[in-house]
């Protein structure tokens, strides 16, 4: 019925304005040389209309000269890049994709460097001019109304600027609420032409996306409002949120895992400060599921661009959360989108607009996710600075978050020292030593800094968890990172002076950064150091250290504890105990010593009641322990 509509809908129209219909011939004869052609957005891109003008130009190589198109990003045909229209046509993109990569960086087309949330206003403003813009929409309903579909982004500026519309009608394309609608009346021209949209999908079933994205996930709270980039990783990520509640979206780009939260009941948009019960976005790149399920969808509305990038919008948006990625991040956490050197690869988009709102926003947060490596693990995206000519796309405050397929990095409030080593923690292993060396050569670090090559010093991430101590307190179990070293020093000063000594069985209370190596660069095969944090604050809070150090003679190892005033006597202790006797299990270990003082009657009932075949034996003033493993 609804399609029997809009085909009458715009037979109609056909009749009323037949001119609105004259052969695209004659359309495209009426361009003048040296004219500003703006062509629609990605998937948005009208193919049959840019395919028909490469093939007029073809049969009327003089048609036009020096034309200059504008365009956000193209996924399809792009005949104005080819080298031989190179005398009608001169490419000018805000973003580089793949089909115009190579004219860009071979100065055979240009870019233009912009947030893309700025661009609707110079094209208002006439500081990007529009002569003609060919963009594709919706068949009319009844009132004459026809949707921008899934590009409303910059499109809807560039079709009320330019003087001459013209628009590929596609009965494919579906009708999205929100910004998107024109009027018959708006548009100069239509080409009536149905044809598939253009599809974008990348395989997120990838090993790297698939830790990456758990990782992610664990910064991500209920009630959260996300925006999420494009590519392998994102789409990873969003795999991940499945078991989310609650969350919000507002966003550049809508993608096939945004669609699949929503369709799961993840995303609800019930916690929203703005837009509450809808979903936001501006354009979409997807599979045709995903398109159906945007037409005539009252829960989903696309704005303009100037409105989804808005930093102030975005920062008014309490929680949102921002999850993009990089192809590089120096050592200090500036990071580059956008180049690789001086060689252009993509373009400042919308990342910038959306890391900044969000680090604006009230419980706020920002998240950079990418691989360790490219170039199938011959090359660190770690690097110690970014490389000569590199487009600094996200200064070094924009980012409070970097994660790999190695862990996560906290970088906000933290200095260029604690960046450094946060970064390398999570930079690919066979990259660390040679970060660790350039740090120490930039004085990003200290210069005697220890590190462990091999496989002994690789963090074992598979040994995170999450336990519920007896007194019900619920307790995140990690092993230490040489990046731990501050956290650990602040941990030692908040302990008493009684237990400091019961722990090391001195008065000594200093903790240099010599001392606290012995802590944070461990061999991992050898011994083990286990922090304990109260995961409900961000970042969590470190309660409790347990260690222990293999004696290969007797093939047992020493076990010690610490814990911080404020959480003793909820059962972290023992938690930690039983978490340390558990891998040295593992580890074919026969049990564990230790030396306690006679006055430290809350440790020892935390041996006796570990269960262990205890021996104990007052030696001088401590008490030596024999914990056999049953």
């Amino acid at each position: 019925m609804e399609e029997d509509r809009c085909g009458s809908a715009l037979e109609a129209w056909r009749k009323r304005s037949p001119r609105k219909f004259r052969p695209l011939e004659e359309v495209f004869g009426g361009i003048h040389r040296g004219a500003h052609l703006f062509i629609g957005t990605g998937c948005g891109e009208p193919q049959a209309l840019i395919d028909a003008m490469g093939r007029y130009l073809e049969a009327h190589p003089k048609a036009f000269f020096d034309a200059e198109v504008l365009h956000v990003w193209t996924l399809g045909v792009a005949p104005y890049a080819e080298e031989r229209f190179k005398a009608n046509f001169r490419l000018n993109s805000f973003f580089i994709g793949q089909s115009t990569r190579r004219a860009v960086n071979e100065g055979a087309a240009d870019y233009t460097p912009a947030f893309l949330s700025a661009v609707p206003g110079l094209i208002r403003e006439g500081r990007v001019p529009v002569d003609v813009a060919l963009v594709q929409v919706s068949p009319p309903d009844r009132y004459g109304f026809m949707s921008l579909g899934i590009s409303v982004d910059i499109v809807k500026a560039a079709v009320e600027k330019a003087k001459t519309v013209i628009a590929q009608v596609n009965a494919r394309m579906p009708r999205v609420h929100g910004d998107g609608f024109l009027h018959m009346d708006e548009v100069d021209f239509l080409f009536p032409h149905d044809e598939a949209l253009l599809e974008y999908g990348e395989d997120r079933d990838t090993e790297t996306a698939r830790r990456i994205g758990e990782y992610v996930a664990r910064l991500v709270r209920d009630g959260d409002t996300i925006q999420v980039g494009y590519g392998s990783i994102p789409d990873g990520v969003l795999a991940n949120l499945s078991e989310k509640r609650h969350l919000g979206v507002h966003t550049e780009l809508l993608s096939d895992g945004v669609v699949r939260l929503i369709r799961q009941g993840v995303v609800d948009n019930s916690r929203k400060t703005l837009d509450r019960g809808k979903t936001i976005a501006t354009f979409c790149m997807g599979k045709r599921e995903t398109y159906d399920y945007l037409h005539d969808n009252p829960a989903v509305h696309f704005k303009t661009i100037d409105y989804t990038n808005d930093p102030m919008i975005i920062a008014s948006q309490e929680r949102m959360t921002a999850i993009n990625s990089a192809l590089e991040v120096d050592l200090t956490g500036a990071a580059t989108a956008e180049s690789l050197g001086k060689t252009l690869y993509s373009g400042i988009g919308g990342q910038a607009d959306f890391m900044r709102g969000a680090i604006l926003a009230r419980g706020g947060k920002t998240i950079l996710a990418l691989p360790a490596t490219a170039e199938e693990g011959k090359v660190s995206r770690i690097v110690p600075y970014l490389a000569k000519g590199a487009s600094v796309t996200l200064v070094r405050g924009d980012t409070h978050y970097v994660v790999t397929e190695f862990g996560i990095a906290y970088l906000h409030g933290k200095s260029l020292r604690e960046r450094a080593m946060e970064l390398i923690a999570i930079a690919h292993p066979g990259f660390r030593p040679g970060l660790y060396e350039e740090a120490k050569r930039l004085k990003l670090i200290y210069k005697d800094q220890a590190y462990i090559v091999g496989e002994g010093g690789e963090y074992p991430a598979d040994l995170e968890t999450y336990r519920t101590t007896q007194k019900g307190l619920e307790v995140f179990l990690r092993p230490v990172k040489p990046s731990d070293e501050d956290l650990l020093r602040d941990f030692f000063h908040a302990l008493t002076d009684q237990d400091l000594y019961r722990r090391f069985l001195s008065v000594r209370k200093d903790m240099p950064h010599q001392r606290l190596q012995d802590f944070t660069v461990i061999d991992y095969t050898r011994e083990m150091v286990i922090l304990a944090f109260l995961p409900g604050a961000d970042p969590p809070e470190l309660v409790g250290l347990g260690q222990y150090g293999v004696i290969e003679s007797i093939h047992m190892a020493e076990v010690a504890f610490a814990v911080r005033p404020d959480a003793q006597g909820k059962g972290v202790a023992s938690e930690m105990l039983a978490y340390l006797g558990f891998l040295a299990k593992g580890e074919g270990l026969l049990g564990f010593t230790a030396e306690v003082l006679p006055e430290n009657k809350p440790m020892l009932r935390v041996f006796e009641k570990a269960g262990f075949q205890l021996e104990r034996n007052l030696e001088g003033e401590t008490y030596e322990l024999t914990m056999r493993f049953h």
